[in-house]
């Protein structure tokens, strides 16, 4: 049975779920109360249903986003919903290393465990654009700011892993888009031209650094034989805030392939999958979809290129900020 076939019909695949599956129906039965999990852009769409139902299930998640009002208002919504979910809100623009850098320093100065880190935020198909620190938006808010975030909060990760035992998780959101990216996947030299950007692919590339990342710290904390797994996924066509860059473009391709469009619980089932599922413990440096693994694109699985990427991304953000 063919990965589009599962997607299209909804059926199981081997992990049990499918495309159909919600993120509720994925973790039923998981008791995550001795958890803590950050979820970067947890106030909307697949970030704000991952928050909910990961409290749901008793962890306490802590909503890192850039406006905090909206996410306020999301906490709020879920806590009249669940009156004994843990939620906080902490500010964090991903595009800025300084929001990121005391975003950071504010979640460490609380002194609390770190058992999940979720890199969910990211924004879509933008015009070209240079972010605060003059790196082009969507590499710089989609990977380089969850690159750096990870780096900075690692520690606690591993700390938190040697004073519980409970192994630690990291999940980044890539997508199916990372088979469309630029002529050997990163643009390296040109990260930030204008000439020949274009606003999918790199929206592809940055996509594509969400998985390379994901591998290259997998195969890192392995050889360092640390408790932390991380892997990346693909949580589907969902109609979300991210799409307003092309709204109408995709209101028009959503017409004539509906039957490949998940809602908002079922888009965020495979994030929480990855996250929770206990049948996940030990499974790293992976890349799922519809909460079962998938082959990602050759350029996702070049162990050079994602090494590159790693060395890469410590000089970009070494060059624009201040330790």
């Amino acid at each position: 049975m063919t990965g589009v076939f599962r997607l299209v019909s909804g059926c199981p695949g081997p992990s049990g779920f499918g495309s159909a599956s919600t993120a509720e129906e994925v973790t039923e039965g998981i008791d995550g109360t001795n958890l803590t999990a950050l979820v970067t852009g947890g106030a909307s769409g697949i970030g704000l249903e991952t928050s909910r139902v990961l409290a749901l299930r008793g962890v306490h998640v802590i909503i890192g986003a850039r406006n905090t009002k909206a996410a306020n208002e999301a906490k709020n919504k879920i806590v009249r919903e669940n009156p004994r979910a843990r939620i906080d809100v902490l500010e964090l623009d991903l595009c800025s290393t300084n929001s990121i850098r005391s975003f950071a320093d504010n979640f460490i100065a609380l002194h609390l465990p770190l058992n999940i880190l979720i890199n969910n935020a990211g924004i879509m198909f933008c015009p070209f654009q240079l972010s605060q620190d003059g790196i082009e938006l969507q590499f710089a808010t989609n990977h380089i700011g969850h690159f750096l975030l990870t780096n900075l909060l690692l520690d606690t990760m591993k700390n938190t892993v040697k004073a519980t035992g409970i192994q630690g998780r990291i999940v980044n959101l890539s997508s199916i888009a990372h088979n469309y990216c630029y002529k050997k996947g990163i643009r390296f030299h040109k990260i930030n031209h204008k000439q020949g950007y274009s606003e999918k692919r790199a929206y592809g590339q940055s996509k594509l650094a969400n998985i390379l990342h994901a591998n290259e710290l997998s195969r890192r904390l392995q050889e360092e034989g640390v408790n932390i797994t991380v892997n990346s996924v693909h949580p589907g066509l969902i109609m979300t805030p991210l799409f307003k860059h092309s709204a109408a473009l995709m209101k028009l391709l959503k017409f004539f392939s509906f039957f490949l469009w998940k809602n908002v619980p079922q888009g965020a089932a495979t994030t929480c999958y990855v996250a929770l599922h206990p049948r996940l413990n030990g499974v790293t440096g992976k890349y799922f979809a519809d909460c079962n693994e998938m082959r990602p694109s050759s350029y996702a699985r070049n162990e050079s290129l994602a090494r590159e990427l790693w060395e890469f991304s410590n000089k970009l953000i070494s060059s624009v900020s201040v330790p």
